[in-house]
């Protein structure tokens, strides 16, 4: 008989072969105020090692049904709370995600291959994302209404406008972030007196249930935060279109992106997607500060990232001395494995190294000038630098999501701006230069949510607005712009004559 321990949201199996302790870890999700396994399950990897992470369970479209029948039971419950009550409970949360980040963020660092400093970075900066929600939330205002503004006979008719939670949230995270990204997506939800169907990525699941245990400790009320975990294939679709569901909230690749738009139908989505962020260089820019903030916005977390800078449309008359200058500091980022906390570590698996290397092959066969060794370990790339891109490559267009830059020479403004705005995305951009009246009216004509002056390409801080047009999604975000785009207006209008 194996004896079983049963811990928060992970079961340990121990059993003795020849004198061998085996630790086997499954975790579970949480429905309706328990922790349930599946009948099957889906074991996570490292990326960088291979090392067995444990297992989480794969969810039938039946168990779906259950999670979503729990959330709409316990939403009259949760929405009649006040404001300052639901935010104590994301306070406490905030607290519990402190006290354990470095725990939480070293099976994060191992889990999505990210440098140790930057993972247990990532859990703090939830909780400050959820402690501002909590505080944010009770800020939201209603207002008072008088009519009289288009018929004298409307004059005494009074509209009470309040705002009323949209219902059930599904929130569905990305690999890259799957801590942060489904706090942005669930503490505002909450706040707003939604309840929540939380769907972390695959890889990335143990470290989004480690975040919903947060929630669970905080004393959550049964059925208000609930977990999916599953095979794409069987419940993928089945989360989106069913019919329970109020409200999308996603962060993913454009392709899944479009496609849940088409599922969703009638419902509001919000969708943040790809980008191919371009950082456009005027010949009076800083060179130095310039090439510290492209490196820092392209390779950080191996380019794994939507704001990455993923290309440099730069005037030719400083591309030279740009090039050389970002070549140089290129050579100082640390390459390794995330325990080491480098900024370049293996990608998130083989397909998205082989895609990447599919993109510098393309580079060097069509001439472009490779600045760095091009070297590959198995996932791990290393930080590759191309001068001399042309349009006509894949890299002047493609998302790499990996560590490589492409340089693109112009001869002008208008062609840097042309440049920009035919990518079928339109995430963020950033213009460096010393003459803020010229970088204002760049920013006005570029075909992007944020554009970044003097600066790399970011998201945050977490109290602006975060958006994409085209390609790159659809929705505002940001802490007070999430709240209200997860909640509807409802105007009661009365007539003060009758009294």
């Amino acid at each position: 008989e194996i004896p079983l321990r049963l811990v928060g949201s992970e079961m340990c199996i121990r059993d003795r072969i020849k004198g061998v302790t085996i630790l086997a870890k499954q975790y579970k999700n949480y429905v309706n105020g328990e922790w349930k396994t599946s009948e099957n399950s889906i074991t996570i990897y490292a990326p960088a090692n291979g090392e067995e992470l444990g297992s989480v369970p794969a969810m039938s479209q039946a168990e779906v049904d259950e999670v979503y029948a729990a959330a709409k039971a316990a939403l009259p419950a949760w929405r009649a709370l006040s404001y300052a009550e639901r935010a104590a409970y994301l306070h406490k949360a905030a607290d519990i995600l402190e006290r354990d980040a470095e725990k939480i963020g070293q099976v994060l660092s191992k889990e999505i291959s990210k440098g140790l400093k930057s993972a247990i970075g990532e859990v703090v900066r939830t909780a400050e994302i959820i402690h501002y929600a909590a505080e944010e939330g009770l800020r939201l205002e209603g207002e008072v209404l008088e009519g009289g503004a288009f018929d004298a006979g409307s004059k005494k008719k009074i509209a009470v406008v309040r705002r009323e939670p949209v219902g059930l949230v599904l929130a569905i995270s990305p690999f890259n972030y799957p801590v942060n990204l489904a706090g942005s997506k669930i503490a505002p939800a909450l706040i707003a007196g939604d309840v929540v169907a939380f769907k972390p990525p695959t890889q990335g699941s143990i470290s989004g249930l480690l975040l919903v245990e947060a929630f669970v400790e905080a004393g959550i009320p049964a059925g208000v935060l609930n977990s999916i975990t599953g095979r794409g294939s069987v419940i993928g679709d089945y989360i989106v279109e069913h019919k329970a569901v109020d409200f999308i909230n996603f962060t993913g690749s454009t392709p899944v992106g479009e496609n849940i738009g088409r599922l969703a139908a009638m419902r509001p989505v919000m969708l943040e997607l790809g980008g191919k962020d371009a950082a456009i260089v005027l010949e009076d820019a800083d060179l130095d500060l310039t090439a510290k903030n492209i490196v820092a916005g392209a390779f950080d977390y191996s380019g794994q990232r939507c704001t990455a800078i993923k290309r440099v449309l730069v005037m030719d008359s400083v591309a030279d001395e740009l090039v050389e200058k970002v070549t140089a500091l290129v050579g100082n980022i640390t390459v390794g494995m995330p325990e080491e906390s480098a900024s370049v570590t293996p990608l998130i698996d083989t397909k998205a190294a082989d895609f990447v290397q599919g993109l510098i092959d393309d580079a060097v066969e069509q001439g472009a000038t490779a600045k760095t060794e091009l070297k590959r370990e198995g996932n791990l790339i290393y930080p590759a630098v191309f001068d001399h891109v042309t349009t006509d490559m894949r890299l002047a267009w493609e998302e790499p999501f990996g560590p490589v830059l492409p340089f693109i020479r112009v001869s002008s403004v208008e062609e840097a701006i042309k440049i920009s705005n035919e990518s079928e995305f339109g995430l963020q951009g950033a213009v460096f230069t010393q003459d803020y009246p010229r970088a204002f009216a760049i920013a006005e004509q570029l075909e992007v949510g944020t554009v970044h002056i003097n600066n790399k390409t970011q998201r945050g801080t977490d109290n602006f607005p975060f958006l994409g047009v085209k390609g790159s999604g659809a929705g505002t975000q940001g802490v007070k712009y999430s709240i209200e785009a997860m909640t509807r207006v409802k105007s009661t209008v009365f007539d003060i004559s009758d009294y």
